[in-house]
């Protein structure tokens, strides 16, 4: 499927094990170091350390009803996010955006294309995701896309390292979430 996103034409396709590399680079790049404060989606300031690994991309791209989605552009990987069916629900997540295309309307072409998935492919009723609670203009940016704060809350997976290594000790996670009907 092909998508226009900021003048140049998306296509998307599920990821295949070949592709883990460059999902890992991708989600590296947006969330953590130095190169990801080119974006606003950086966490760098919060935690450091590895986003996501190798192993754990394979295991998603493995799973029944679970698909990463990547958004090419000439070929190249610009944009990725994780969705699963979980229940009657599509689980979001691993979204990331190459940090110089952020801005240009790529994330809100994926984001609907994982909609899709969920709802047209998988008959999902609703999309959630978790987003950590301080991250103020991620959570807009999903308000004004139809989701909605559910106020139930998570804790941050502190000591597991998988997920970073917090630099605050007021991390956690809330759900979010979109009727998709």
């Amino acid at each position: 499927m092909s998508v226009a996103a900021d003048s140049a034409v998306l296509t998307f396709r599920a990821a295949g094990d070949a592709d883990v590399p460059a999902i890992v680079a991708l989600v590296e790049s947006a969330y953590r170091g130095d190169v990801s404060k080119k974006g606003w989606t950086t966490e760098a300031d919060m935690l450091e350390g590895q986003r996501t690994d190798p192993d754990g991309v394979a295991d998603l791209i493995a799973r029944a009803y679970s698909r990463i989605v990547l958004a090419e552009r000439a070929g190249e990987l610009v944009c990725c996010c994780h969705v699963e069916k979980q229940g009657d629900a599509g689980y979001f997540g691993m979204f990331a955006v190459s940090p110089t295309l952020q801005g240009g309307g790529v994330g809100k072409a994926v984001l609907a294309q994982a909609e899709r998935v969920a709802r047209d492919e998988w008959g999902c009723a609703r999309m959630e995701m978790t987003v950590i609670t301080i991250r103020d203009s991620l959570i807009a940016w999903y308000e004004r896309r139809g989701y909605v704060r559910t106020g139930v809350k998570k804790p941050f997976p502190y000591g597991d390292e998988r997920f970073g290594i917090p630099k605050r000790d007021d991390l956690e996670f809330e759900i979010l979430s979109k009727d998709l009907r």
